[in-house]
């Protein structure tokens, strides 16, 4: 089966530096397949053959701790799963919105109904998202660097992990499925 792997903050800055390459070879010693990166910031596609994916979860944290010392979080989605959140994302229906302020925060699980209708988000006014299952769909006008509608801000607020792509690399991944 064919997975994606987003590992979250990885190569920013000076700490929790990977090479992509040597990220490969941690993943194929674990029997990973067809292994693919994509940029510096821990986009990895591969096959396994199992189908759990706390397993497989637990199993890139485990070889990332053991290889470069240090620990990462890993979120998991599947083809199909990714081909529905392009398919969802509402905004790209939206008159006026520019793709390149669009981004993706993937989170590690469905958050809690009322956590989510509690939401209180100190966001720029012109600033928009949507949280559809484990997914938030933003609309950052103002650039994601200016907006406070980050990883933190929504793993506190939803008790969750999270990680964010921009629009055009989340597009590029399921390419990269193909």
């Amino acid at each position: 089966m064919k997975y994606i792997a987003l590992l979250r903050g990885i190569n920013i800055g000076r700490s929790k530096r990977i090479k992509m390459a040597d990220l490969v070879k941690a993943l194929e010693s674990l029997g990973f397949k067809n292994i693919k990166t994509y940029l510096q910031s821990g986009n990895v596609i591969f096959e396994h053959d199992s189908s759990d994916i706390m397993e497989i979860k637990g199993n890139i944290e485990r070889k990332i701790s053991e290889t470069f010392s240090f620990s990462v979080d890993v979120i998991i989605r599947t083809k199909n799963e990714l081909e529905n959140i392009v398919k969802g994302n509402l905004f790209i229906k939206k008159p006026d919105i520019e793709l390149d302020k669009l981004h993706v925060t993937f989170l590690f699980d469905v958050p809690d109904r009322k956590a989510v209708l509690n939401l209180d988000i100190n966001k720029a006014e012109n600033e928009q998202f949507e949280i559809i299952g484990r997914e938030v769909y933003l609309y950052c006008p103002n650039g994601y660097a200016r907006t406070k509608l980050k990883n933190d801000m929504f793993e506190k607020k939803l008790n969750t992990t999270a990680t964010t792509r921009n629009w055009k690399t989340t597009n590029k991944l399921l390419e990269l499925f193909s």
